[in-house]
């Protein structure tokens, strides 16, 4: 069975998927010199694909994100993902095995992993619901993408997707609930009353309680600081310049129009005398 677009030729090389909604095939790119491999996720219910491609065209995603094709074929629509050999991370975790740092350093791996992958949170929530989190031989965490879109929800936002990646960790994080009792507890208390909307928040909680008890420096807290705020301190740093850019261009053009008289100085002269009284003795 292949597959055509414009820029790919996929062969079916094997299948891990045939559902109602659709299929799942591992695909080789025939048009590549190197006969990539690739993850084909062939939709068959056009009501699905609609609210897909919603989701993708909603955060503007399409042509950055982990999506590397997309294309309608003979009444169905493919979509193109990366593929990488699945080593599956509850497979090939040991937590009673490792130490508490290895366990620590996963968990945030598998936070970060969540925010940067470019994918809308609709299919994000399937890839952590469906198992598709793998654990590197270097402790990173990748994904795959041989998912089930029957239950795809446009409905579904950043919330749910940490809700659930908390409890992942908290899994993940079991073997060594009796070393971090007061921080497991938290994490329990936090998930169960779905506490957190955004991926920072979990990322603060877990960075600081693989810290311990470990009085954490000034410059360790401004770098938390930063990594977590970066977006909001660049946004208000972009809107001071554009404020101060302004200033500047107003006095440029003021210095043309009224010569050596700015219109700050004018503005200033005029509250110097009020009535026939003057303000300056």
């Amino acid at each position: 069975m292949i597959f055509e677009s414009s820029k790919m030729k996929l062969e079916v090389i094997s299948t891990k998927l045939i559902g109602e909604t659709n299929d799942c095939y591992i695909c080789k790119d025939l048009k590549s010199s190197g006969g990539s491999l690739y993850t084909v996720i062939v939709v068959k219910d056009h009501e699905c694909i609609k609210n897909v491609l919603e989701a993708f065209r909603r955060l503007d995603l399409v042509e950055n994100s982990a999506l590397v094709d997309s294309f309608a074929c003979e009444g169905i629509h493919v979509l193109v993902f990366p593929y990488r050999r699945e080593r599956n991370l509850f497979d090939f975790y040991a937590g009673e095995l490792y130490s508490l740092k290895v366990c620590e350093d996963i968990c945030i791996n598998t936070i970060i992993a969540c925010m940067q992958l470019a994918l809308p949170y609709q299919l994000l929530y399937l890839l952590l619901t469906q198992n598709q989190l793998n654990l590197s031989s270097d402790n990173n965490i990748f994904m795959s993408y041989a998912i089930d879109l029957k239950d795809f929800d446009l409905n579904i936002t950043e919330k749910d997707c940490v809700v659930e990646c908390a409890r992942i960790i908290l899994v993940l994080l079991e073997a060594k609930a009796s070393q971090k009792a007061n921080s497991f507890i938290l994490l329990q208390k936090k998930s169960a009353n779905r506490s957190y909307s955004k991926f920072s928040e979990l990322y603060r909680d877990i960075t600081i309680a693989a810290v311990g008890d470990k009085r954490i420096s000034l410059f360790g807290r401004l770098k938390l600081w930063l990594s977590l705020y970066s977006n909001y301190i660049f946004g208000v740093l972009f809107w001071i310049c554009v404020i101060l850019g302004i200033i500047a261009l107003s006095l440029i053009i003021s210095r043309f129009v009224l010569g050596n008289g700015s219109w700050l100085r004018i503005i200033f002269n005029n509250f110097k005398n009020i009535g026939t009284e003057s303000l300056v003795q």
